[in-house]
């Protein structure tokens, strides 16, 4: 016997599958959002539909709704192309963005797993990445940044990622130590944030 409806497990099955939420805590979501009611149910349904209207960037992997294919950072004008931070997390993006400290574009390559393999969708945008510099940027770009957890894994996974774009780049650096070891860019104020940009090296 399944104490279960067969909508509410299909809906915990596919929240159980979003990051850092386990099966208990879908769970708890799928009946908290039974007790809100239809109406509810109806706004966060067509929330979720409406993501369909949100496309990739094609240079840097973030999101926009512009027409053409570029977001509204990699269209700017204002922006220094030629000046490249390489982050994770698309809220890493964000958190940066907010200190108004970096006029320069970004690069989302995706979490690396902690065995420092890299997804083959993610070496494919790194190939993305080193087309542009080569082809937009006369083959090196002045600076990339490598804006990592600074961690030991943080660490590794920028380690890695110099020796993939070492040959495209007159500098490659990483976000100065304004970061507590241990900490998340995410979760980072604004002053901790531009200190580390300040402090790069």
């Amino acid at each position: 016997m399944t104490l279960l409806p067969e909508p509410l497990k299909r809906l915990v099955d596919r929240l159980s599958k979003l990051p850092s939420i386990g099966p208990r805590q879908a769970t708890r979501l799928a009946f908290h959002l039974i007790g809100r009611g239809e109406n509810s149910i109806r706004s966060l349904a067509s929330g979720v539909d409406d993501l369909r209207k949100i496309k990739i960037c094609e240079h840097c992997f973030f999101v926009h709704q512009n027409s053409g294919p570029l977001c509204d950072i990699c269209v700017s004008k204002n922006r220094n192309q030629k000046v490249i931070m390489v982050v994770e997390k698309e809220t890493d993006l964000l958190s940066l963005e907010k200190t108004n400290k970096f006029s320069g574009r970004y690069f989302i390559l995706g979490t690396i797993h902690k065995t420092g393999i890299l997804e083959e969708w993610q070496k494919l945008r790194l190939t993305n990445l080193k087309k542009f510099i080569q082809k937009e940027l006369g083959s090196e770009a002045e600076e990339i940044i490598l804006a990592f957890n600074p961690t030991s894994q943080g660490d590794y996974n920028a380690s890695l990622i110099v020796k993939e774009l070492k040959p495209f780049a007159k500098k490659i650096s990483r976000l100065g130590r304004g970061l507590p070891v241990g900490g998340e860019i995410e979760f980072a104020d604004d002053d901790t944030l531009g200190a580390a940009l300040e402090r790069r090296g």
